[in-house]
């Protein structure tokens, strides 16, 4: 398996803490955030707003909606988050784990179908479609719920309003062709997200599973301006273990090698700051004005993150079977922010989501709901706890 590595930045070590959504204060631009995890909660993109101590997701007519990931990662633990999802054919809410080689866990609901929750996994992004599971609940738009994720080096365990609904073992996911663990299992960070699974310009699978064509016309746009998904709170409690995996007692993730498992995670003193949007791991003083110790996001950076879509015929729900989502179609490379910003491959700006979607040249689907927004966003969010193998490969190579 191949990475792209020379834009990664090592990724901040989890924080247990609970996240209330009061005001707008710990919520930062993907186009400000330097990789300072203290300055901000969330790194956004998109137009989140502060109603009734909630924090709405909108999703405009012309506008791709809104991702929030937040600036910490975490390596296993359990993650809380309650809310009430959009509604409308074609309009997609998810609450994942996300991590940079497209280690994946996920909830998302289809607002077509207000009686389910979409539950879903994946291992470094690699395309299997039979993953997937549903939970049946209350109307998800009108009700608050309490969507959760235990996850730990041998289980995941997705529960709603304290009931398990599903539960995944990793010992059930060994792979005897590849000789490994097709489980979730390196450090994530948590993204809420509201999308347009039916935006026309996607690919049929996409549009056949989101329930149709949004519906720019609905009530909710003509009575709000947007459609949205209302977020009350999240709550992060870490993996505390005394050894690895799962411990969070340095500042920062890397890896020591490159096959991207949980053994070679490092928890370490990697500073995880650049001086501007086109910093990398490598390099994180790219861009900074001379003679400045601190630098405002660099007008030579690339394309602002996120913005990046996919090609707009991909299919990227071909493999959809029971509403359950599709994994990322790129099972050889990763994408990091550079490649997912400026790659032919995902595409040119073009209003699409790209949440974590791969740019490997045979992709001919990427991920879902769970794949759609942000992928370019990694750099900005410390993105990538690749950022240590360069070092590593090139001291090897001494």
């Amino acid at each position: 398996m191949s990475f792209g590595l020379d834009s990664c930045v090592p990724a901040p070590v989890c924080q247990s803490k609970t996240y209330n959504f009061n005001n707008l204060d710990r919520i930062m631009s993907n186009t400000k955030y330097l990789g300072d995890s203290s300055q901000t909660d969330w790194v956004s993109d998109g137009n989140p707003l502060i109603y009734n101590n909630n924090v709405l997701l909108t999703m405009a007519p012309d506008s791709v909606g809104t991702l929030l990931a937040s600036s910490t990662y975490m390596w296993y633990g359990n993650v809380k988050a309650t809310f009430k999802t959009s509604r409308g054919q074609g309009v997609v809410t998810a609450f994942i784990l996300l991590s940079d080689i497209k280690d994946e866990i996920d909830y998302e609901f289809v607002g077509a179908d207000l009686q389910a929750a979409q539950t879903n996994y994946y291992f470094q992004g690699i395309p299997e479609y039979d993953h997937g599971g549903n939970i049946s609940l209350s109307d998800t738009f009108n009700n608050y719920h309490t969507y959760e994720v235990d996850w730990t080096p041998d289980q995941v365990t997705w529960k709603v309003d304290g009931q398990v609904g599903r539960t995944l073992k990793k010992s059930d996911t060994w792979n005897a062709t590849t000789n490994q663990w097709m489980y979730p299992q390196t450090p994530a960070r948590v993204q809420l997200s509201l999308w347009p699974g039916g935006l026309a310009s996607n690919g049929q699978g996409t549009i056949d599973w989101a329930g149709g064509l949004v519906d720019w016309n609905s009530a909710d746009v003509k009575n709000n301006g947007y459609y949205y998904a209302t977020f009350q709170s999240v709550t992060v409690d870490c993996f505390n273990a005394t050894s690895a995996p799962g411990t969070n007692s340095g500042t920062s993730y890397t890896y020591d090698n490159i096959a991207g498992t949980n053994d070679t995670v490092v928890d370490g003193k990697n500073s995880t700051i650049i001086k501007s949007l086109i910093g990398t791991g490598t390099d994180p003083d790219a861009g900074a004005p001379s003679g400045s110790s601190s630098a405002a996001p660099s007008a030579t950076a690339e394309t602002v993150p996120g913005r990046s879509g996919e090609n707009p015929g991909t299919d990227n729900h071909a493999g959809d079977t029971g509403g359950s989502s599709s994994a990322a179609a790129n099972s050889g490379s990763t994408a990091t922010s550079s490649e997912a910003s400026s790659s032919s491959s995902t595409g040119s700006s073009n209003g699409q989501f790209s949440q974590g979607g791969g740019s490997g040249a045979s992709s001919s689907s990427s991920k879902s709901g769970a794949e759609k927004l942000g992928a370019s966003q990694e750099k900005v969010l410390k993105g990538s706890v690749f950022a240590g193998i360069i070092a590593v490969v090139a001291m090897m190579a001494l």
